[in-house]
């Protein structure tokens, strides 16, 4: 027979034996079963909301009929109407010109916060 001590070394032995060969393996299957188990449960939870698809609402704005740039009356330059600079000047002062060419012969240079102008 043996001792005690020669049959708990025999058994240590035989475990970590068998642990190296089929350990991994089996730690290896555990994981996958328990990813593909949380994945199949946290779709079966899972609720979408519907996605919806709406238009969206634009309004158009009226551009006014005076010309293609505006300037002020007491002002020395001229801007596109969509111009930051325009947007400043009130209605009762804006003067329209048909183009760039009558606003420079007024005598206006172009605002340099207005891209585009020349």
């Amino acid at each position: 027979m043996g001792t005690i001590a020669d049959w708990r070394l025999k058994i240590k032995n035989m475990a970590e034996d068998l642990l190296a060969d089929w350990g991994i393996v089996a730690i290896v299957f555990l994981v996958a079963l328990a990813s593909f188990g949380l994945g199949r449960l946290s779709s079966l939870q899972e609720e979408r909301t519907a996605v919806s698809i709406r238009s969206a609402s634009m309004q158009v704005a009226a551009m006014s009929a005076g010309g293609l740039v505006v300037a002020s009356r007491s002002g020395s330059t001229y801007h596109y109407p969509w111009c930051p600079g325009a947007d400043t000047i009130l209605e009762r002062n804006k003067v329209w010109f048909v183009d760039e060419a009558a606003a420079k012969a007024a005598g206006l240079t172009p605002a340099r916060n207005c891209k585009g102008l020349q």
